[in-house]
């Protein structure tokens, strides 16, 4: 979001586990972009609102997995955001060279950047 939008919406990763560290075909696939992830890292819901992240404040909440859904429907409960479903290939586990491997992980990030920009329209940061 950042690489496309620059600073014009705030964007918070989050995730149904806290405790994965980035993947590193994701890290490979998102650098052919110049999409910095290394240092990324992974947070829950509960940790979001452990670190005083109030998840009212957030518009908008998009899932990739049926788990993450069914995690953010719950938080609709308690706070009014709305939440969308982006069913994407999982390429965790796919695969069993590395460059087939990076096949399945450039398709997940490509599916990824479609819905973004479908979502939310043509890049601003220039």
């Amino acid at each position: 979001m950042k690489k496309l939008y620059g600073t014009d919406v705030y964007v918070q990763s989050a995730g149904v586990h806290n405790d994965m560290e980035i993947d590193g075909f994701s890290v490979a696939v998102c650098a052919e972009l110049d999409i910095e992830l290394s240092r990324h890292r992974s947070r829950s819901f509960s940790e979001m609102r452990e670190w005083g992240d109030d998840l009212a404040t957030f518009g908008l909440v998009v899932a990739l997995s049926p788990a993450s859904q069914r995690q953010a429907l719950e938080l609709t409960r308690y706070a009014h955001l709305d939440v969308e479903y982006w069913p994407i290939l999982d390429p965790t586990g796919m695969g069993e060279k590395r460059d087939d491997k990076l096949t399945y992980y450039r398709q997940a990030r490509d599916q990824i950047m479609t819905h973004i920009i479908q979502r939310f329209g043509p890049a601003t940061n220039k």
